[in-house]
């Protein structure tokens, strides 16, 4: 049999099962709902596909089985998200073509206090916290985007050294060394693990955050943007 027209049939396949995928109305709202880069849960799936909860479950489940979405497990929550940027660029060229408008943005429901900047455990959440860690990959500090698992990059570690962080330290930590934590307001990572936990730690020592004293919230202080701002501007 000729491998090159075996190939072609097993593509034509697999563009149908990812057409049908796409083509049902309530699972195409679902995916130009996450098109903002935010994580949602089913409920809130549901709500934009304007279906019951089961139908949601299982229209998830058919687009996590064709690979558009991927699950998120933190801590007792469940959240969905696009499962990379190759399927963000199939849809965007699709919607292009369909003349469809952009989807409404994610808007949280979260007290702007803690929105904007509070404690996650042991590490900086919110939007401060969001912010920072695509800064720190921007700077070329962190690698390992794509995969939720973080290592520093020679310079990365150059950096946070001469800043403070006692990376040696950091890794001997009997917990993982640098993750994706996904932020419960904003639905995008910031800093976990180890390492994000000394940096809060030498944000506070450094005197670039302040934590309140009622309760989780963290303000950013002028110190932090006059020293650090391609990491806290």
């Amino acid at each position: 049999m000729d491998t090159s027209s075996s190939s072609s049939s097993n593509a034509d396949v697999q563009l149908a099962r990812l057409a049908g995928a796409i083509a049902e109305p309530a699972r195409a709202r679902m995916l130009s709902c996450l098109m903002d880069g935010h994580a949602r849960t089913a409920t809130e799936l549901a709500t934009v596909a304007e279906v019951a909860a089961s139908t949601a479950s299982a229209h998830l489940a058919r687009l996590k089985e064709e690979r558009l979405v991927e699950l998120l497990v933190q801590g007792k929550h469940r959240y969905f998200r696009l499962a990379g940027d190759n399927v963000a660029a199939a849809l965007e060229s699709l919607m292009v073509v369909a003349g469809a408008p952009h989807a409404a943005q994610f808007k949280p429901s979260t007290p702007s206090r803690l929105r904007a900047a509070r404690t996650c455990y042991d590490h900086m959440a919110g939007a401060a916290g969001v912010a920072l860690h695509d800064r720190l990959h921007a700077q070329g500090w962190l690698s390992g985007l794509q995969s939720g698992s973080y290592e520093l990059t020679p310079e990365g570690a150059i950096a946070l050294e001469s800043l403070g962080v006692e990376v040696d330290a950091v890794r001997r930590s009997r917990r993982r060394f640098a993750c994706a934590c996904l932020d419960w307001s904003e639905r995008r990572p910031h800093l976990g693990g180890a390492l994000g936990a000394a940096w809060l730690q030498l944000s506070l020592r450094r005197g670039w955050v302040r934590q309140e004293l009622d309760g989780r919230a963290l303000a950013l202080t002028p110190k932090a943007q006059r020293e650090m701002p391609e990491l806290f501007a």
